[in-house]
């Protein structure tokens, strides 16, 4: 469903009604199984409950983009997409599963044998398994080749030693993707990605549940690896040394889903403002009726409607194949860094009560700030794309 506040036609590939019909059945999940009080709890606990999981996987919420051959849906980042703008919209950007489908499943079945394509995505589509990709490391964050955590290969097994940190859905995961040199001598090429599926992993184990600014629902954690052993077929992919390669093909759907997320929210933020404003009553009418109120939301209205018509065309590219790495990377900070603002904006139009954490701006602040740093900090995005300059 396309936000009240813009006036952004949805695209042609969102034409056929299977998209409206799916976005109100992932509205009607988030109804019975999301609702605030939960949200409330969770954001106190520092972690959403396990059992939404398995519940999103019985509804058919997991696995949306993966082959129904392999237990998935059998759809594609349309998909993917409706989920994270309604679960954003919701209020649940804490919720690790965009990460679990959309960036760790294709890693599986893009680069995967058969054989273990039939062994983990059916489990990773019904919640059996939480899934997360361990790459950053209290040394190594944007750059990739920096990292230190190692996999010793002895006959048919790895030996994993290393540490790894802000791991999204670090507590709940029990499949982790781990990012590993295989061979440190050779820098990017001897990086590779090693399934560890921790149920059974000696040695692994969980840090702390860190204390964050915002997104406090999302366990965010730290990851150890001390002599932890898995058989060489967990490697992903045919052979060792493909990992920074495996990673920098697939970096632009992560990127594209952080600037979908950003989207979503700043269209959220301008929806509660305006009733908020229209409703709010100061030196005798509404604050809406100020003339600076309104060409604060005009410029808002401006800003997210380019942002609204720039995403829908990065995820047209993405459909037919076209999305390059520079233009993923221009939508993830350029999306980021307007959340920001105008997320920052909304709330100074609720005065006071928008620094109260019960109202959802608030919440909705706390929550934006990690977009501009995560996925590779938005400093990072401009490298990349002025290499093509």
């Amino acid at each position: 469903m396309r936000s009240p506040a813009l006036n952004v036609p949805a695209p042609s590939y969102l034409a056929d009604e299977e998209f409206g019909m799916f976005a109100q059945s992932v509205r009607q999940f988030l109804d019975r199984h999301a609702p605030r009080a939960k949200l409330d709890q969770w954001r106190r606990d520092g972690i959403v409950e396990r059992e939404l999981w398995r519940k999103a996987g019985e509804a058919g919420l997991l696995g949306l983009s993966t082959s129904a051959d392999y237990g998935g849906v059998g759809g594609d980042f349309r998909h993917e997409a409706v989920l994270i703008e309604e679960t954003t919209k919701r209020g649940l950007d804490a919720w690790g599963v965009s990460l679990h489908n959309g960036i760790v499943m294709p890693y599986i079945e893009s680069y995967c044998s058969e054989e273990q394509k039939k062994k983990w995505l059916p489990k990773l589509s019904s919640g059996e398994y939480v899934a997360a990709i361990a790459m950053t490391e209290p040394g190594a964050g944007s750059d990739l080749q920096g990292v230190r955590t190692t996999a010793t290969r002895s006959g048919n097994q790895y030996t994993i030693n290393g540490s790894k940190t802000f791991i999204t859905n670090g507590q709940t995961a029990n499949f982790v993707v781990v990012v590993t040199k295989t061979d440190p001598r050779q820098g990017a090429k001897g990086t590779s990605l090693i399934v560890v599926e921790t149920e059974e992993a000696d040695g692994f184990e969980r840090g702390r549940n860190l204390d964050k600014v915002g997104l406090e629902a999302a366990d965010t954690s730290e990851l150890f690896f001390n002599d932890v052993r898995v058989p060489t077929s967990n490697l992903i992919g045919a052979e060792e040394g493909r990992g920074f390669y495996q990673l920098m093909e697939k970096l632009p759907q992560e990127r594209l889903i952080i600037a979908v997320q950003a989207i979503a929210m700043i269209e959220r933020a301008l929806e509660v403002t305006i009733d908020y404003v229209k409703q709010r009553k100061a030196f005798g009418r509404a604050v809406f009726d100020n003339q600076t109120v309104q060409f604060t939301l005009a410029e808002c209205k401006t800003k997210a409607t380019v942002a609204r018509v720039f995403v829908d065309h990065c995820i047209g590219q993405h459909l037919e194949g076209k999305l390059d790495a520079a233009t993923a990377s221009m939508a993830k900070y350029w999306l980021t860094d307007l959340q920001g603002d105008i997320v920052d904006r909304c709330l100074q139009l609720h005065g006071g009560y928008g620094y109260m954490d019960e109202y959802e701006i608030a919440r909705m602040y706390k929550d934006a700030r990690v977009s501009r740093i995560y996925g590779g900090t938005n400093e990072i995005m401009k490298l990349l794309i002025a290499r093509t300059i």
